[in-house]
């Protein structure tokens, strides 16, 4: 019998962080098979890293941790000249952290993927996307990285023996060279939902991705999970993690 078609789905969630909220964890979670959590550098804290965890549990999805820089104030998404260890450090750090309240929550840290400024920085600075690498090779050199196709942080990875994850965003637009288009220019952000969900199955089908992206901060993002998630299904593709 041939092997069932499937492709992840992920999206970053637990970002709220205190009395501030971001996004609807508890509609989301249902809806994807792998979560993107945030490690206390960009979003979260120790309370939501550890409701995060546990709905994970609840919901048989997969635990990733979002790593980032050290950016509160601007949710992880200004670039930031860093020396190479100390980025190394704050990457260990977080993935320590969640990894630990993971464990208590029942699950672990199964795969890593670098959020916002440092996500894009490390498609091509070679030296902070090194830095990334020594810090997951250190934790678990068995550790999958998601990251951008074709992106400096994978090739590196791959060359190291460290396990590697293609990704797809499919509420995010390109540029021609397979980058993102960034935020607050025209066509970063997508937002029709039967465009988003028809390019999700393309994707798929594509064999170019090994997983998804729905953001759990883009407007409407519960609707575009169900959909996506929907007609990824009608597809015949099943919706399971990569790990």
């Amino acid at each position: 019998m041939a092997p069932e078609a499937a492709i992840d789905l992920n999206s970053d969630l637990g970002e709220s962080f205190g009395s501030w909220t971001m996004g609807d964890d508890a509609a989301m979670f249902p809806l994807v098979s792998s979560a993107n959590i945030a490690c206390g550098y960009h979003a979260g804290d120790g309370t939501t890293m550890l409701a995060s965890c546990r709905r994970a549990v609840q919901h048989g999805v997969t635990v990733g941790a979002h790593v980032s820089y050290r950016d509160l104030a601007g949710f992880g998404r200004r670039a930031m000249d860093m020396d190479p260890a100390e980025l190394a450090a704050d990457v260990l750090y977080q993935l320590a952290a969640l990894d630990g309240i993971a464990r208590v929550a029942g699950t672990r840290v199964a795969y890593v993927k670098p959020h916002g400024a440092l996500y894009n920085r490390i498609v091509h600075d070679r030296v902070q996307a090194a830095a990334v690498l020594d810090a997951v090779r250190a934790f678990d050199p068995t550790l999958p990285v998601l990251g951008l196709p074709g992106s400096a942080v994978l090739e590196l990875a791959a060359q190291a023996g460290q396990p590697v994850r293609r990704e797809a965003f499919v509420d995010r637009g390109y540029r021609p060279d397979g980058t993102l288009i960034p935020r607050g220019e025209p066509g970063a952000l997508l937002s029709d939902l039967e465009q988003i969900a028809e390019r999700a199955v393309g994707f798929a089908r594509s064999g170019r991705a090994d997983s998804l992206c729905v953001h759990g901060d883009t407007p409407g993002a519960v609707a575009m999970a169900a959909l996506v998630r929907q007609r990824l299904e009608a597809a015949g593709l099943a919706v399971r993690s990569f790990v």
